[in-house]
């Protein structure tokens, strides 16, 4: 039966303003937001047999619970990129567990909210593993900083194909947990690969629709002409110069910036959530980047993850909450859309007492059959 936790009716957030708007419209469109830092380097890196430096440092941007056991894989997608992952079970584990991949935000690393959503989620008796998508982070591919909806989507079910090969994981009982970006990509992996059982989008973007759309989906048929005329010549510089042009960083503000682009920063530029990996903390997407995401709406055939669950979570409060509205009407049972009191997009990032935990607990051992 559809859930609808919040009903109340909401008035919908202002547009950004029109400079910053114009900006993303021209680039990713709001991949992220952005802010001068004075913060510590990278970690020193160690290489290892698959030939990714990983760092042997735990440099996640919250504390080791002592709940749990930690441990770093990598593995390969089927377009044979190695990504690097964290694995989380909960201590004195035994017997086959349900298992989560977590994944997202768009432009994040590992360290940051993937790794508090898995390292929870693993307390909570899941074994879960949270991953660098390709491209980005510790995983691999060349060149960096780069992004494509198909291999995402992919980094989805090669992170399922991980799980389902640890000798402790039971593979009928595999869930994954999107968030912001990820949480389409999610909807997508989930629609097209029928081993995910259960599948939940928090705070989610729909990164196709925002970048060939913008917010609100306010970009008119001239705007997205214009758009793609200087991605298509800006690749005739790339291959002339024989390297991708970068954007700007992000998340560096200059003042008028709209709110929620303000929040951006206070999670990705400040003690909160920084990480020198992470291309949103003053990183920077190559300027191609949004070409696949014009053309490959990710969300077409999300009623086929039907009859297995879906679980929508968002901010009341959140810029990006039409997202989540518009992808719940077009779902298919059994499907749940939670709005969270008050909390806006970045809050469902980080904060404990707005991510609804118990909420994802119970949902995941309700549709991955957990008895225990």
């Amino acid at each position: 039966m559809t859930k609808n936790v919040d009903s109340r009716e909401v008035k919908a957030p202002g547009q950004p303003d029109t400079r910053r708007r114009t900006l993303l419209k021209l680039t990713a469109v709001g991949i992220a937001a952005a802010g001068a830092s004075v913060l510590p380097p990278a970690t020193a890196q160690t290489q290892t047999q698959t030939g990714l430096p990983l760092t042997d440092k735990w440099d996640k941007v919250f504390k080791k619970s002592d709940r749990v056991e930690h441990r770093k894989v990598t593995f390969s997608n089927r377009y044979g990129i190695t990504l690097a992952a964290d694995i989380y079970q909960p201590v004195n584990a035994a017997g086959k567990l349900p298992a989560l991949a977590v994944g997202g935000p768009f432009g994040a690393v590992k360290e940051q909210s993937s790794w508090l959503y898995a390292q929870t989620m693993a307390e909570r008796g899941f074994i879960t593993l949270a991953f660098d998508p390709s491209y980005t982070g510790e995983s691999g591919g060349e060149p960096r900083n780069v992004a494509s909806p198909d291999i995402s989507v992919e980094d989805f079910s090669a992170a399922v194909d991980c799980l389902g090969l640890q000798p402790n994981v039971d593979r009928e009982r595999i869930g994954i947990i999107g968030i912001c970006g990820w949480g389409g990509m999610a909807l997508s992996a989930a629609a097209v690969d029928k081993r995910i059982k259960a599948v939940v989008a928090s705070t989610m973007y729909d990164m196709t629709r925002v970048m060939s759309r913008g917010y609100n989906d306010s970009v008119t048929p001239e705007q997205r002409a214009q758009t793609l005329t200087t991605l298509s010549q800006q690749r005739w510089k790339d291959a002339e110069s024989g390297k991708p042009a970068l954007q700007a960083p992000y998340n560096e503000l200059k003042g008028g910036e709209a709110q929620f682009l303000v929040e951006y920063h206070d999670y990705y530029m400040t003690p909160r959530g920084y990480h020198p990996r992470a291309v949103n903390s003053g990183n920077a997407w190559t300027q191609t980047t949004p070409l696949p995401f014009m053309n490959m709406p990710i969300l077409t055939y999300i009623r086929e993850i039907s009859p297995r669950p879906v679980l929508f979570i968002h901010g009341e409060k959140a810029h990006s909450r039409y997202f989540s509205e518009t992808a719940f009407a077009a779902a298919a049972e059994p499907k749940e859309l939670m709005i969270i009191p008050d909390a806006v997009h970045v809050d469902l990032y980080d904060r404990m007492d707005k991510i609804p935990f118990d909420k994802l607990t119970a949902f995941f051992r309700e549709n991955l059959a957990v008895t225990a």
